[in-house]
């Protein structure tokens, strides 16, 4: 896509091209599964909220199968404030008791999840809210007593996703899990979306955040790395160029990788429009992991 700031609008030759590099894209990916993880700024800014609501209804549109998958960090840590409890963490992960659990379910279930399913429905009857206690969807066990009830999951049941998906409706997952005693567990949104993603052989697996992908330098957003192979991911991991919170989230991409998802893109959620700059033109505005990376390329990003 142009890096210029035409106005598309203004010069209908722009808008021609970005069709016309859309189009291969389109044929490519209809029919597909995609995941997309929703997090960071873009659930907190109405602007970014709206703009990637438009990008999960244009996918539906031209024929891709989106299942959006969500948690709730800053939602939760306001409404944990709002209650006079402090947010602890340990190893990233919010240590979560029994009333913290509530308040996850409160917020994740009843507030984010409707928000987000009332944003794609202002476009058509396409969403249906779903949690992963339903249908026991999110199977899970405890990632140990010093997190209280944050869980890991062990196995997904997909049908209810699958039948979701059959009506021709997007699926918007809480992320909560559930043992088979019943108990109810938070779940890392980027750890659901990994399991959901790979339990149903997505195409893609998309993650969107607050920085713009894997950098070469941390300090120099131009050291964006557009498309690395899983091997290379285990080597900059290795040589530090990838550390500390990057670590856990760039093996989870060669996770998922190498258990049979096309790709994994990591790609700002600052950016308006992001999920159709990145699967719609032929630069792309991530970084995409795949089992090859740039050698294994052939027809540009995708």
């Amino acid at each position: 896509m142009s890096k210029s700031h035409v106005d598309p609008r203004k010069d209908p030759s722009v808008a021609v091209d970005v069709l016309l590099q859309a189009l291969p894209h389109i044929e490519r990916f209809r029919g597909s599964v995609a995941v997309v993880k929703f997090g960071g700024n873009a659930m907190t800014s109405p602007e970014l909220f709206d703009s990637f609501a438009e990008d999960i209804v244009w996918m539906h549109r031209v024929g891709m199968r989106p299942i959006v998958v969500h948690g709730g960090g800053p939602q939760i840590g306001d409404w944990l404030a709002r209650l006079g409890k402090e947010s602890e963490f340990v190893g990233g992960r919010r240590v979560t008791d029994g009333e913290t659990l509530e308040i996850v379910q409160m917020v994740l279930m009843g507030k984010v999840n409707a928000e987000i399913v009332t944003a794609l429905n202002r476009n058509g009857p396409v969403a249906v809210g779903l949690s992963g206690t339903d249908a026991s969807m999110l199977e899970a066990e405890s990632r140990g007593p010093e997190l209280g009830y944050v869980g890991a999951v062990t196995k997904v049941h997909p049908e209810l996703i699958e039948r979701t998906i059959a009506m021709d409706m997007i699926p918007v997952l809480a992320t909560i899990g559930v043992d088979a005693a019943g108990q109810t567990y938070n779940i890392n949104a980027d750890d659901a979306a990994t399991a959901v993603a790979r339990h149903l052989g997505a195409e893609k697996l998309l993650f969107l955040s607050d920085v713009p992908g894997l950098l070469a330098d941390v300090e120099d957003p131009s050291t964006l790395v557009a498309e690395v192979g899983t091997e290379e991911v285990r080597g900059y991991i290795s040589d530090g160029t990838i550390s500390g919170g990057m670590i856990p989230k760039m093996a989870g991409c060669v996770e998922a990788v190498e258990s049979g998802v096309g790709s994994v893109h990591l790609i700002d959620g600052r950016l308006p429009h992001v999920l159709l700059l990145e699967l719609f033109t032929d630069a792309g505005v991530g970084t995409m992991v795949t089992s090859q990376g740039r050698a294994g390329a052939n027809q540009g990003k995708s």
